[in-house]
């Protein structure tokens, strides 16, 4: 078993006194390096494996947390006790990025929670799950045993990345937001067409009760309306312009501005990202939208809020039947509710 260091890397014991030991400086160098200009803890590790320097006596075994504890170690940088190895400037430049990452790494785990429950597959509708390699490495797949996997490996920053993408797009171009759809949609039930075909059985009677056929128009009319799905896609777009209206574009994710705009995310087995708002309206690789939904019915409130289809459908049903009892009435068929004439 590989014995832990008693002297940080890069110095030695010499005479009873503490000195640099002169391939390990070079490694502390190279590792200070790599780290600026982008590889990974992880990836240095395996770079100084593969240059066979060895982290204690006993062992070339290296891992991301001596290559951190290498990085953020101030000795490093000198004391009465252990001589400078690294440059001052070169230590905060690397020290300020492994802190920055930090953050940013805890600050998506935070925001990661929320998008992960809105976050799904586009082939089959089902939640995506999240979860991480034998390596450390985080991946997203669909969680329908029965859907393909996907094609690549999806990241966290994939995701974040897409939705940062999208939300800047929108602040920057507010006509993405806008939803082209109807403000309702009238789909009648089977009660409504069975009540429709009972008054025109009433209506085609020899014998009409025309007080009974007009309460079951109105009573049709309730019907209808309550048949009637109203949409507030334009309400829902007002929010959206009035949250990003000079918004400055983001560079880390707003999680509450996230929230607010963004309902669902959709991921295909390709790794596409589509993102929906809470309008309905779909933004896909930055300037390809489409609507949630599908073109909607021809139905649409009026300033009154009823749908138009059913209203004059009422009217004239209210018209036909007043047509029809003005010319019984002329022929004097017709009776009052108290059973006289007219």
């Amino acid at each position: 078993m590989a014995r832990n260091r008693v002297i940080p890397f890069g110095y030695c014991m010499k005479n009873g006194e503490i000195t640099t030991e002169p391939k390990e400086v070079y490694a502390v160098a190279e590792i200070f390096r790599e780290y600026l200009n982008g590889s990974s803890l992880l990836q240095i590790a395996k770079l100084m494996e593969s240059e066979n320097i060895r982290y204690t006596e006993d062992s070339d075994h290296w891992n991301k947390n001596m290559v951190k504890r290498i990085i953020e170690n101030e000795k490093h940088l000198g004391t009465d006790k252990y001589p400078q190895i690294i440059d001052e400037d070169i230590f905060n430049q690397a020290n300020e990025k492994r802190i920055r990452k930090a953050n940013t790494l805890n600050l998506v785990c935070d925001d990661l929670q929320e998008i992960r429950k809105v976050t799904y597959c586009l082939e089959c509708g089902e939640k995506l799950f999240r979860k991480t390699n034998g390596k450390g490495r985080e991946y997203w797949n669909c969680g329908n045993p029965d859907c393909f996997k996907y094609e690549y490996r999806l990241t966290d920053q994939m995701i974040i990345g897409a939705v940062l993408t999208v939300l800047n797009t929108a602040i920057a171009n507010s006509s993405l937001l806008e939803y082209g759809g109807e403000i309702s949609v009238y789909s009648p039930t089977v009660d409504v067409i069975r009540k429709q075909n009972e008054i025109n059985q009433m209506s085609d009677s020899i014998q009409v009760d025309f007080d009974r056929v007009k309460s079951e128009i109105f009573k049709l009319a309730e019907m209808k309306y309550d048949c009637c799905t109203y949409n507030d896609s334009p309400q829902k777009t007002a929010e959206i312009k009035a949250l990003l209206e000079n918004h400055e574009q983001l560079n880390t994710l707003d999680i509450g501005l996230f929230k607010a705009c963004v309902s669902r995310i959709w991921i295909s087995h390709f790794c596409t990202i589509e993102v929906e708002l809470i309008n309905g309206v779909r933004i896909k690789n930055i300037t390809e939208k489409d609507n949630l939904k599908a073109k909607l019915s021809n139905a649409s409130f009026d300033l009154c809020g009823q749908c138009p289809q059913f209203a004059a459908q009422t009217v004239q049903n209210i018209e036909e039947v007043n047509n029809e009892h003005s010319i019984k009435c002329n022929s004097n068929s017709c009776e009052s509710a108290d059973g006289n004439k007219p």
